[in-house]
């Protein structure tokens, strides 16, 4: 039996600007993950994610700045082969912010997952912003109605969970909690 390699293509930054504009991708490790049109549900949760904390970051004046996806990534300055789109991402160094999107790890970010992505997101893309400095991580589940909340910058991991009747302190902000209840699912 003779052994066979599979050869596996490593793409660019390059590569995944230059898919078609009607495609959604993430390009992780070199390899693109195509994604699929949002659910109702999901574009619920990221348009009530992104209102409480806009309103919250205007309200402070400072430097932080919210953006729901399609919102391009590149995790790693230095890196050309990761540029993700979160669902949703929280910038407060404005350096960070360029013409394509963000360059370097934001600050929090929130996932909201489909079954079809559940082990990219709790695991690929944990491990992934862990690595990159992301300083708090949310995925919030619609369909267990529960929302996973991971400190990524101590020195001991520690993650809560959380269901769609808690309000939950935003652990990078002194003063934002977000009620999950107030969304109404």
């Amino acid at each position: 039996m003779s052994e066979v390699s599979a050869r596996t293509n490593i793409y660019t930054e390059e590569d995944y600007y230059n898919l078609p504009e009607n495609v959604r991708a993430e390009l992780i490790d070199g390899q693109i993950y195509y994604m699929t049109a949002p659910s109702r549900v999901h574009q619920e949760i990221v348009s009530f994610l992104h209102l409480e904390i806009g309103d919250h970051l205007r309200s402070k004046k400072g430097p932080c700045k919210v953006y729901p996806a399609p919102f391009a990534v590149k995790l790693f300055s230095e890196d050309d082969r990761n540029v993700v789109e979160p669902d949703i991402s929280v910038i407060c160094d404005p350096n960070k912010l360029t013409d394509r999107g963000c360059t370097g790890a934001p600050d929090w970010i929130v996932e909201i997952i489909s079954p079809t992505t559940s082990s990219h997101d709790y695991i690929r893309k944990l491990n992934l912003y862990a690595d990159a400095g992301v300083k708090e991580y949310w995925i919030v589940d619609p369909l267990s109605k529960k929302i996973f909340v991971y400190y990524l910058e101590q020195e001991d991991f520690k993650a809560d969970a959380y269901t769609f009747q808690d309000k939950i302190k935003v652990n990078i902000y002194d003063d934002l909690w977000i009620d999950f209840a107030e969304l109404g699912l």
